[in-house]
């Protein structure tokens, strides 16, 4: 008899226990290690050492936000937040010094106003806002003799430290060419690898989580060769051949994508060749001959066709563009003024606000005693009320639990570690646990709950695990309660705001692909403009600069002769183009079967800034182009609404219920993107669509405006849906 299922966990507690996995990043743990620790000691040396309380505390947030990618993307990731934090430390040293206890209060509140509002642009922005008030409340409350330009250089001293390091340490392991863009190298071959994963679990039911991770590994590429620059395109040979790669790879992706659509499934010398390219793009050398794939289907020519146009980009290195949106100031201003910013900024200040009106009383009350550490309630109070970083009650339990649990060991640890140079053996301890931590809140919270009373201890305070206790565990009931409190507006306004984005994506994305100019040459080869410089055969090989087997007559960027050519039944006229939207040739029914972008809505593609041209009035090599950025564009915002609905359904069930059904409609967005990406291909192929191909957007763009409805998204427009003509 089959034993009972058992009981599934609330979302709230089951995201509390789950923990990330992976491989120990040793190269952030050898940073670590020699971060904190060394500029303490260094410090303690020189006799200044509550500046170096001050540097180490910066290298500690820095080393939490100290992720794998590139060393340009490290320069942003690590860089703002701590400039934003030496600015809090300067505004609140010297607030706290010069106001009374009532206007500092309502001074931090506003701080945490524009603060939350800034988080919710993106990742590095929501660093640099979290180290903005931490370092804000530390510096009106922490009793230091420096002034606060002093305390603002020794925190820039102490995040410039780690970034140094970051940038001048090689990657234990990564060694071959020029270890400076080993991070670029490892992101660009995930990226092949994700598409072979993509083309191995075609036809499969796991071919939706491999979309998923091919969007991440772009995510994440894209982020390492985008960092910040001096000049404006890449200035080294090896930088440039990086960005051909990537650029490269965004064919391959689409006809993966194309592939896994269709469910058909592709034999394994498709992902043979993919993974040859991760290959070369990790050991800097040449690509070799590829397997070429079937020729048997419109996406199987595509990923045929990138293939071949991969082969021939490898060796040369001659940069391409990244297809990246830029945000303008103006679109920044809208993101922190909208919905999203608004109910982020509210939330975030009516919680560091009450925190820290608590703090002030009890602080003038003399409940702290000797320990004047008000200042640990609402820099507390920060990391567990920020919607970005995790739910509020998984991050709530965390936070409690790994506090004690930090506490209890380090008054241990102090009975037994003479002072002051074990207590700096242990922060660099600390320090090199601080990466490995990051896995799971309550282990992060542990590590610098050790961290943060070993420094106290040797800035000649007495042991204070008990009051770090109490003062977190007020904290967490602080911020639960009001966390929880009616607001003004529509709670899961941060949601709905991304998915009213991924939303716009998506239709600016449809839009472009059914008025794409199109010429008979394939997609890699009109992209580059370029006679690749040998031939292929189907079933063959391709090959960097060789020549191959020239089974099917048909030459890289030239008209297919062959039997396979057009198995779906289109035709076109060798050498010259036809916009997509036009007429078939010779009183051929519509390319579209009645299926058009006059049936959309005719906003601007304002996805790609402002005063975009329109598909129609560009060449096809630029059409494509745009259509590959408003690709990523869609996949990106899609992936960015989905990780903020799992954070929401994540919550108590009091404020879950605020978002319910939105992940319904960020799937049928994702369908919907996925739908587009299999037209464009097909399109690509034949110049007309199926009527498998109509049907499904006509179904997916019904079900959206259904589900919409019920969800509550009124906000969300998106074009009627139509019939097939």
């Amino acid at each position: 008899m089959p034993r009972p299922a058992a009981p599934a966990l609330p979302p709230w507690l089951a995201h509390t226990l789950r923990t990330q996995r992976g491989p120990v990043p040793w190269s952030a743990v050898t940073r670590g290690a020699l971060a904190a620790g060394p500029l303490l000691l260094a410090a303690v040396l020189a006799g200044r050492t509550s500046l170096g309380v001050v540097a180490a505390i910066a290298a500690m947030l820095a080393g939490i936000n100290d992720r794998p990618g590139s060393r340009r993307a490290a320069v942003k990731r690590l860089g703002v937040p701590a400039l934003a934090g030496a600015a809090g430390l300067l505004v609140g040293t010297y607030a706290g010094q010069h106001t009374p206890p009532v206007v500092l209060t309502a001074l931090l509140t506003v701080v945490a106003l524009v603060a939350g509002g800034v988080s919710a642009v993106g990742p590095v922005a929501s660093g640099a806002a979290t180290q903005l008030l931490v370092a804000t409340a530390v510096g009106a409350g922490m009793p230091l003799p420096e002034s606060g330009w002093q305390r603002a250089l020794a925190f820039l001293a102490g995040a410039a430290w780690l970034l140094l390091l970051r940038i001048a340490l090689p990657t234990p392991g990564a060694l071959t060419g020029d270890f400076r863009f080993d991070g670029e190298r490892e992101a660009v071959a995930g990226v092949y690898d994700a598409v072979a994963d993509l083309l191995d679990a075609a036809g499969g039911a796991g071919a939706t989580a491999r979309r998923v991770a091919l969007t991440a590994a772009l995510d994440h590429a894209q982020d390492a060769l985008a960092g910040p620059r001096l000049r404006r395109h890449a200035g080294s040979a090896t930088e440039r051949r990086l960005h051909t790669q990537y650029a490269a790879a965004l064919p391959l992706a689409e006809a993966a994508t194309a592939l896994a659509w269709a469910g058909e499934e592709v034999s394994g010398r498709a992902g043979e060749g993919l993974r040859r390219l991760a290959a070369a793009v990790r050991g800097g050398t040449p690509t070799g001959p590829l397997p070429a794939p079937s020729r048997s289907l419109p996406a199987l020519r595509a990923l045929d066709d990138a293939l071949l146009h991969a082969a021939d980009a490898f060796d040369r290195g001659e940069g391409a563009d990244l297809h990246t949106r830029r945000r303008t100031a103006g679109d920044l201003l809208r993101t922190v003024l909208g919905g999203g910013g608004r109910e982020y900024g509210l939330r975030v200040a009516l919680c560091f606000g009450a925190s820290a009106a608590a703090a002030q009383a009890l602080h003038h009350a003399h409940w702290y005693g000797r320990h004047a550490h008000w200042y640990w309630l609402p820099a507390t109070a920060v990391f567990l009320v920020k919607p970005d970083l995790g739910p509020l009650a998984s991050r709530v339990l965390c936070r409690a639990a790994g506090t004690v649990l930090g506490a209890l060991v380090f008054a241990a640890l102090a009975e037994v570690l003479p002072g002051p140079w074990g207590f700096v053996v242990l922060v660099a301890v600390c320090g090199a646990l601080v990466p490995v931590s990051t896995r799971h809140f309550a282990a992060q919270t542990a590590v610098v709950t050790v961290l943060v009373l070993a420094l106290v201890m040797v800035g000649g305070e007495p042991q204070a695990s008990v009051s770090r206790i109490a003062e977190t565990l007020l904290a967490c009931a602080i911020v639960l309660i009001v966390g929880h409190l009616p607001m003004p507006g529509e709670r899961g306004g941060g949601v709905r705001a991304r998915l009213a984005t991924a939303g716009s994506a998506a239709h600016a994305y449809l839009t472009h692909v059914l008025d794409e100019p199109r010429t008979p040459a394939g997609p890699a080869a009109s992209a580059t403009g370029h006679e690749s410089r040998g031939t292929h055969g189907s079933g063959g090989t391709h090959g960097s600069g060789g020549s191959h087997g020239s089974g099917t007559g048909r030459t890289p960027g030239g008209s297919d002769t062959s039997a396979a050519g057009h198995a779906s039944g289109g035709s076109r006229t060798s050498g010259t183009g036809r916009t997509s939207g036009g007429p078939g040739p010779s009183g051929a029914p519509h390319p579209f079967g009645g299926f058009t972008s006059a049936h959309l809505s005719k906003a601007p593609l304002a996805v790609l800034g402002a005063a975009a041209p329109g598909p129609a009035s560009l060449g096809p090599a630029a059409a494509r182009a745009a259509r590959w950025t408003l690709r990523r564009e869609a996949y990106r915002t899609l992936a960015e609404a989905r990780t903020a609905i799992a954070h929401a359904a994540a919550e108590l069930p009091a404020l879950a219920r605020h978002t319910e059904g939105t992940d319904e409609v960020a799937a049928l967005l994702e369908r919907l993107v996925d739908t587009t990406t299999a037209c464009a291909v097909h399109l690509d192929d034949t110049g007309r669509l199926t009527p498998r191909h109509t049907e499904r957007l006509t179904a997916l763009l019904e079900e959206l405006t259904r589900v919409r409805e019920r969800a509550g998204l009124d906000t969300f427009r998106l074009p009627p849906p139509v019939g097939v003509g």
